[in-house]
């Protein structure tokens, strides 16, 4: 497994007071919220269209399955919710999935590997540009998560995860993070990803929130996360 030599190590992994946390931070929580609301409803007007083309290639692409793929994934404090797709992996993609687990190229319980043969054609091209994740829009409208945050993760990979691990889920899930901004993110440890995400809730503020979300548009122009 490559590492990426910037990125923070696991001894960085800190302790974080929940409590402290919530407070200081609860002006911020309630605008947050207001923000997600105004810019993600704004965008799933104006991105209607868009949408509309990519559900149609992805359905021409592979017509056995719908075009929006759902899937339970754990938020805030470890409650369940429904994260929405654009499908870019075949239907049978989760029957597959334990004869493809010997060749993860990720540590800790995180699965990738770079040709995963369950993605469909237009499946790499809307995964490259981060099309596939516009549905989660309607996830933010909804409260399940927000535009800045980590990732939201699949409930097998949280039991494996240890208690400092677990921290990441204090806050509500999001869109884009630290690690969805890294150059190669696929080649970050799994350690140094959960660093960058309680490195996250340590300094999140709007300032914080609005560079990750310029550095992101950059990201996804410059396909930076291939």
């Amino acid at each position: 497994m490559k590492r990426n030599g910037t990125a923070p190590q696991k001894e960085r992994l800190v302790t974080l007071d929940r409590k402290e946390q919530l407070r200081t931070k609860r002006g911020y929580w309630i605008l947050r919220r207001g923000q997600d609301i105004i810019f993600s409803a704004l965008a799933l007007a104006l991105l209607l269209p868009v949408m509309a083309i990519v559900a149609l290639v992805v359905f021409l692409d592979d017509p056995h399955g719908s075009p929006i793929f759902s899937q339970v994934r754990c938020g805030r404090d470890g409650k369940l919710f429904k994260m929405y797709k654009f499908r870019s992996m075949y239907v049978d993609a989760e029957e597959r999935l334990q004869e493809l687990l010997q060749h993860n190229e990720m540590d800790g319980p995180a699965f990738k590997i770079k040709d995963d043969p369950r993605i469909t054609r237009v499946g790499r091209f809307i995964r490259a540009t981060s099309l596939d994740e516009l549905p989660q829009l309607w996830n933010i409208l909804k409260g399940d998560m927000s535009i800045v945050g980590p990732r939201p993760a699949l409930p097998r990979e949280v039991e494996m995860y240890d208690d400092l691990q677990k921290q990441r889920m204090y806050v509500t899930p999001g869109l884009t993070c630290y690690w969805q901004i890294q150059p190669k993110r696929n080649e970050i440890s799994f350690d140094d990803w959960m660093a960058l995400d309680l490195k996250y809730i340590q300094e999140r503020s709007f300032l914080v929130d609005w560079k990750i979300i310029f550095k992101t548009v950059g990201a996804v122009l410059n396909r930076e996360g291939e």
